[in-house]
């Protein structure tokens, strides 16, 4: 296995510590674009696979504990391969203990997959794909596995948190992380807009499309920090910077409480699909 990058080796730290953080976060909550709904983000990516009963190939990149994977299985389609590729060795073991054994997964890198050119019907990934180094050769790789017309999804970041809310946590945060965050990149900027996506996949893709989609959410203010504890910059301040900013925002979060003493907040993420040309 290449030697992972410093970002990589924070990433695969973190979720040796949190197994299960992403599906954690994301399956229980619905997910909407304008023109419809689904019971989660996972459901997005799960909704684009044929049901009919034909020999079909799906690679989950970044699979992490497999859910969007045990979402596929359940259907139960003799004729459906399943295959998921992750980095993080704890997360695949996740996977494997709560996978049928017909599911096949991978340990590596995205940007040198373990598979045959021209193999795969569908790639798909969920909250993976903007903090991934080198996303050129990661684009490469997708388009190397996939079989000509064959189909690419993912779910990525596209704000961070919706709504009134998100203003508020990047003024408090800011000055916080500019004087204790570490330096580290996550990702290639082009992951995060539309027009960065259609530069990457420019060369061996077609028809790319795009759904705003939108994870709402109405906790309490300690609800939302619990959650931001297991998100990656947050995780990386010391002990003091996040007393800091746990202070901070919850007196910057009083004012956008309800009744209830809610937020209306939650995730707000991009769906990208491509076809290999």
């Amino acid at each position: 296995m290449t030697p992972l990058t410093a970002a990589e080796t924070y990433l695969q730290d973190f979720h040796q510590r949190q197994v299960g953080v992403t599906s954690a976060a994301f399956s229980h909550l619905p997910a909407s674009s304008r023109a419809r709904g689904w019971a989660s983000s996972y459901d997005v990516l799960t909704s684009l696979i044929p049901t009919a009963d034909t020999p079909l190939s799906v690679l989950d990149l970044a699979c992490g504990d497999g859910h969007l994977l045990s979402l596929l299985a359940a259907r139960r389609q003799p004729r459906l391969q399943l295959l998921g590729a992750d980095m993080s060795e704890t997360e695949l073991a996740a996977a494997r203990a709560a996978l049928p054994a017909s599911v096949r997964l991978l340990l590596g890198r995205a940007q040198a997959l373990d598979l045959p050119s021209a193999s795969v019907d569908y790639l798909v990934s969920h909250m993976a794909l903007m903090l991934m180094d080198d996303i050129e050769q990661v684009v490469r790789e997708m388009r190397r596995v996939l079989r000509p017309a064959g189909q690419f999804a993912a779910i990525v970041g596209r704000t961070f948190l919706l709504g009134e809310v998100n203003d508020v946590f990047m003024r408090v945060f800011k000055p916080i992380a500019s004087d204790a965050l570490p330096s580290m990149r996550f990702g290639d900027r082009r992951a995060g807009s539309e027009a960065g996506w259609r530069e990457l996949l420019d060369t061996g893709f077609a028809d790319v499309a795009f759904d705003d989609i939108d994870v709402p959410w109405t906790p309490t203010p300690g609800e939302l920090w619990t959650a931001l504890l297991d998100t990656y910059d947050i995780d990386r301040l010391d002990d003091g910077a996040r007393r800091r900013l746990r202070s901070a925002l919850m007196e910057a979060m009083a004012p956008l409480q309800d009744g209830d003493g809610k937020i209306a907040t939650g995730w707000g993420l991009r769906l990208v699909r491509a076809r290999a040309a």
